[in-house]
């Protein structure tokens, strides 16, 4: 043990010198057809550069199964992934031994989406719906040329093309998507300019890009870092052809560091994208999305209130950052909110200006209560049965139990 002790003394990093402690976290959804060369290619790559170590010097990033892609929820995913990264005495070594060190979150947040190259002149059906004389399909896959094409990612499919209140994952994308964005990819075709459909790619970009907004806003405003930390998170949808060459579509992405959170790129307005289909050397397709038809993409900033490196400034808890994001995915898109569903790129300043006034806001407020309480009221109720089955099966139990109990005693007379 001694031994041991001195070898972990001569081989630990000199926290005089400045120094950054790194962590690197991301998304993926659960469907085998992301578990491809491009996760395999983001570990041995980014991963290794920005995240943890092993003692055998393999990557260990913090990796999250979120079903459909995204984040379950943007606060928890940024408190965990900060919290493993180091704890109290490793902090403090890191903090007294250099004042230029500092920590860095690295988040990575990832959707899916199949594409499926099917020609000119032919047709594809996807959820219920025939596509003729398109080039590609989006929200398909043929992962293998043994199988049939099927949707990818099932879960936004799922949820766009037959919405099911009863399903947790349909709730938390519809969610994440927007009202406003779910109410227009429903009943609009978005397109490339091909003719190409790009609903189900839309709303993996938006579901992505929120996700990417929810975590890094827990990381600054919601307090889990200090003025000594750095947050930097991206969104991306993962393009899926069944093929080694499968590609990453970068959507945006965003930091936040003392007091100030910066992003770019594509924002969550639905009914601001379009896309252009780009011919590759060896044939392949690849879609380049466009946003409000705009080129190029301004760094929004925004500021917020600065966690304290001593704990002087109040932290959320956990049950304070999850209310404030559920009343903020209830605004109408007019409320200039981070947290919003309208464009959350053109909206980042929310302190520059008031939010206007909406007299629907305090009826939207009532219908929300209203439906809550009565899914509130028929959860209750569900339970409340369940505990009564429960309860009659136990009691039946106990009695056959108490029926053999008689007949062995009997027996044993």
């Amino acid at each position: 043990a001694r031994i041991a002790a001195k070898n972990v003394q001569a081989c630990a990093a000199d926290l005089s010198l400045p120094s950054v402690l790194s962590t690197c976290a991301y998304t993926v959804c659960g469907d085998r057809i992301c578990q491809s060369g491009a996760v395999r290619d983001y570990t041995r790559s980014v991963a290794g550069r920005f995240g943890s170590l092993t003692e055998f010097g393999d990557p260990k990033p913090e990796l999250f199964f979120a079903t459909g892609g995204g984040t379950d929820s943007g606060p928890t995913l940024a408190h965990v992934t900060v919290a493993h990264a180091w704890d109290p005495q490793l902090k403090k070594q890191l903090y007294e031994g250099n004042a230029k060190s500092y920590v860095l979150a690295n988040i990575d947040i990832s959707t899916h989406c199949g594409h499926l190259d099917i020609g000119k002149g032919n047709a594809g059906k996807l959820a219920g719906k025939e596509h003729k004389d398109v080039a590609v399909i989006y929200g398909m896959a043929q992962e293998s040329i043994f199988r049939d094409p099927r949707a990818a990612c099932g879960a936004i499919v799922g949820m766009l093309a037959a919405f099911n209140l009863a399903n947790g994952v349909h709730v938390r994308l519809r969610n994440d998507l927007g009202e406003k964005n779910y109410q227009f990819l429903t009943n609009n075709e978005v397109k490339a300019d091909d003719g190409s459909p790009i609903n189900f790619l839309v709303a993996a970009c938006i579901i992505s890009v929120q996700g990417m907004m929810n975590t890094l806003e827990a990381l600054g405003s919601g307090g889990e870092l200090d003025e000594r930390g750095v947050g930097h998170t991206t969104a991306q949808v993962q393009i899926n052809n069944g093929d080694n060459n499968e590609c990453i579509l970068y959507c945006a992405r965003g930091t936040v560091f003392r007091g100030e959170m910066r992003t770019q790129g594509l924002g969550t307005d639905a009914s601001k994208y379009s896309g252009k289909i780009v011919t590759q050397k060896d044939g392949s397709k690849r879609i380049r999305l466009v946003y409000d038809n705009r080129e190029d993409f301004p760094i929004r900033v925004a500021k917020y209130e600065q966690n304290s490196l001593f704990g002087s400034n109040k932290k959320l808890t956990k049950e304070q950052l999850e209310k404030k994001w559920t009343l903020r995915q209830q605004m109408p898109a007019s409320m200039p909110s981070v947290g919003s569903s309208s464009n959350l790129m053109e909206l980042a300043d929310v302190e520059a200006s008031a939010p206007p006034t909406d007299p629907n806001v305090e009826g939207k407020i009532g219908e929300l209560e209203a439906q809550l309480m009565a899914v509130r009221n028929e959860v209750r109720d569900g339970w409340q049965e369940l505990r009564g089955s429960i309860s009659d099966i136990v009691s039946f139990m106990a009695g056959d139990d108490k029926t053999q109990a008689s007949e062995t005693s009997e027996h044993g007379q």
